[in-house]
């Protein structure tokens, strides 16, 4: 049973939330839902975030739960001295402006640091820091198609294709918030903070894992196998009775417990399929072969006798049946949020699990500027001052 007494992980930090779109704010929320104290820092006119969603919607809604708000204009030298003020006290400040635009704003990492030495300084950026795009506009189908995923994605012949989700930006955020991590563990030994950065594109090429390794020690190009794996057969989507089923076979054993299921034991042992390479060679053959056989059973009933059979398998599902299955009921994905104006919202936990511990009381993403008065407060400012920056609109 987790333990209420005991502190989250992240609970004795503070971090600075500059980032905009889905990377940043992805890296952030993994740090707020293990308890940091996040201080989001938003434009006086941010009623929208910079994809164009509503802040009341559900895409704002998930990516900053647990965090605070303060409105602050950086185009103010005023603005900037409160911004001062906060990284003195702070931990880590996360940003993902192209590089120019930091500079311009006085925002960059040896600005701030003169501050505050012990920050954690953490960006993302579309292509890099560096180097001759660095200073593009960066978004995750752009890195897709860049990085190479989009050449990889998709049936034979009628790709390229986008993954369907947004994986280069959550995978920078989720590096980023690694990279954070690691930065602070290090300051525990060397009481120096670090610029930790990394990018859209740098992710998803780390992404490519084993298929940029193909090219990388063999020389090989991978090319579009659609359902299938790419190196491994039979392994893809097949057609049932009533739907298709996932099934990825590895190994000699299990190519024949999978030809014993579907009543065709003799099967593994014809030469074009009796070894992995073979069945490698002759893929499309094999599909056809094989998929004449599985449409002789249902979904769930192949699903049974497969998984019985050690052969792993499953069905295709969408979003609406992802959530309606009992593994995942039972895994708990869920986690609720109470928003003062929109009521009870469903969203999706942390997947990082702690023994003896478990986050559930998660706070609704913040109204624009909720936290301005409060945290202005914190920092010394008397109530006069604070109207007269509203007033001024510095804040």
């Amino acid at each position: 049973m987790p333990d209420q007494n005991l502190s989250l992980p992240l609970s004795k930090y503070t971090v600075l939330d500059l980032t905009r779109a889905r990377a940043g704010p992805t890296a952030v929320r993994q740090m707020a839902d293990w308890g940091a104290r996040v201080i989001r820092i938003e434009a006086i006119d941010s009623a929208v975030n910079s994809l164009g969603f509503d802040r009341d919607g559900y895409d704002f809604q998930n990516l900053h739960r647990n965090k605070r708000s303060i409105t602050l204009n950086l185009k103010d030298k005023r603005g900037r001295k409160i911004l001062g003020a906060l990284v003195e006290k702070a931990d880590v400040l996360v940003e993902n402006f192209r590089p120019d635009v930091k500079k311009r704003l006085q925002i960059d990492h040896e600005s701030l640091r003169e501050f505050n030495p012990k920050l954690i300084y953490a960006s993302i950026s579309g292509f890099g820091q560096s180097g001759p795009y660095s200073n593009r506009p960066g978004l995750d189908q752009i890195a897709q198609g860049l990085g190479g995923l989009m050449s990889i994605t998709g049936a034979p012949g009628q790709g390229p294709m986008r993954v369907g989700i947004p994986i280069a930006d959550l995978s920078a955020g989720i590096f980023c918030s690694l990279g954070i991590v690691l930065a602070l563990l290090q300051r525990e030994d060397t009481g120096e903070g670090r610029w930790v950065h990394t990018s859209l594109l740098e992710s998803q090429i780390a992404m490519l894992d084993f298929q940029a390794a193909r090219w990388l020690v063999d020389g090989e190009v991978p090319s579009r196998v659609g359902n299938d794996h790419p190196t491994i057969m039979p392994a893809g989507v097949f057609d049932t009775s009533d739907g298709q089923i996932n099934i990825q076979v590895s190994g000699s054993k299990m190519w024949q417990s999978l030809c014993n299921v579907l009543g065709q034991p003799d099967l593994a042992e014809r030469s074009e399929f009796s070894t992995e390479q073979q069945r490698n060679l002759n893929r499309s053959q094999l599909k056809q072969q094989i998929e004449q056989l599985t449409c002789r059973f249902t979904t769930a009933e192949l699903i049974g006798l497969l998984n019985d059979a050690g052969v792993p398998s499953g069905p295709v599902n969408n979003i609406e049946q992802t959530f309606d299955d009992p593994q995942v009921k039972d895994l708990d994905m869920v986690t609720a949020v109470d928003h003062a104006r929109l009521g009870g919202l469903d969203q999706i936990r942390s997947p990082i699990n702690l023994s003896g511990l478990r986050k559930s009381d998660n706070v609704a993403a913040p109204e624009l500027g909720a936290d301005t008065d409060s945290i202005l407060t914190e920092l010394g400012m008397s109530a006069e001052d604070i109207q007269a920056l509203h007033e001024q609109g510095v804040v």
